[in-house]
């Protein structure tokens, strides 16, 4: 069955873009239902087409797309998926993006810069999605962003009860890579039971994007487990860079936690080859084979967003899911 009727009679559906297939398999089973019949192809010019197979109408819509290189094409994909489904004349339309695209470039740095997060909530909300949902997003201001409601899903949970099992919490630090992201390493403090917090003061060159100029270690790291959080890995420059501070101010040892692997370039060479001895990651994106080492652990993600679906569908509380810290 590719939808859900509650007794009031409204029908959940679910929608897969073709970024990350496995993904949105592994939700629908969780969901119990099937994913809505699609099809969709390129043109020979490489636009997209796009039509579901089963009727829409007055469904509750969520659309699953995890937007991975090449990104635009597959940000495309979502918004054509969304006008289909707004055309077909579904009830409600939540578009499920794990990774948002354009996330990091939430604000103006500079003059005559674009707020490229925000054109991106815009043309969700022009398609016609009536809400978004996401997970760690780069920055909380990106969900005033989006003219509806966004729920804003955490991995911090998942992510540490990996690191409870794996490591000592009474020799851990938890550090940020950066002093933007020190609340998101309070959370982690709190959830493991206090540990103490550290960060990353770093220069960046705004001419040269992935890359840092100079890091130094704010906090006692000496004889510790770091566990060096981020939201993304891209290239690993900035990472690796961090963890290497944190052995010359004597850590221990060095795990990275991170949600979103998005590995581009030289990043698995360099996490491979860098001094951690363990790199955390969910599956928010996909992972290729040729991007898998030795040292990467991969976490589903799966029964979290699933979760989410079923509570904005039964409209129950999302923040119910993370203990009071959404």
């Amino acid at each position: 069955m590719s939808f859900i009727k509650t007794t009031g009679e409204k029908k959940l559906m679910l929608f897969s873009g073709r970024a990350h297939p496995d993904l949105a398999e592994s939700v629908s089973q969780h969901l119990g239902i099937e994913l809505t019949p699609t099809t969709a192809y390129d043109f020979a010019n490489g636009e997209i087409y796009i039509r579901y197979k089963e009727s829409v109408r007055g469904c509750d819509a969520f659309v699953l797309q995890s937007c991975t290189s090449p990104i635009n094409k597959w940000v495309m994909e979502t918004l054509i998926m969304v006008d289909a489904l707004k055309r077909a004349s579904a009830k409600r339309i939540t578009v499920v993006v794990p990774f948002f695209p354009y996330a990091r470039q939430d604000k103006k740095g500079r003059g005559r810069e674009p707020i490229s997060a925000r054109l991106l909530a815009d043309m969700f909300k022009t398609a016609g999605a009536d809400r978004l949902m996401a997970v760690d997003l780069h920055t909380a201001q990106i969900q005033g962003f989006f003219d509806g409601p966004v729920d804003h899903l955490y991995a911090l949970p998942l992510l540490a009860s990996y690191v409870r099992r794996r490591v000592d919490t009474t020799q851990v630090a938890i550090v940020s890579p950066d002093a933007g992201r020190l609340r998101l390493a309070e959370r982690w403090s709190e959830t493991l039971g206090g540990a103490p917090i550290a960060f990353i003061h770093k220069t960046r060159d705004p001419d040269r994007p992935n890359q840092t100029r100079g890091n130094r270690v704010v906090g006692d790291v000496a004889n510790r487990v770091c566990i060096l959080q981020d939201d993304m890995i891209d290239t690993g420059g900035t990472i690796t860079k961090a963890a290497d501070a944190l052995f010359e101010a004597g850590a221990a040892d060095v795990i990275i936690a991170s949600t979103h692997a998005v590995l581009s370039g030289p990043a698995v060479d360099r996490l491979k080859n860098s001094r951690v001895s363990e790199v955390v990651v969910t599956d928010s994106l996909p992972i290729g084979e040729d991007q898998r080492f030795d040292k990467l652990t991969v976490l589903p993600i799966s029964t979290l967003i699933a979760r989410a679906i079923r509570e904005v569908f039964d409209d129950g509380s999302v923040t119910s899911l993370f203990d009071g810290h959404a």
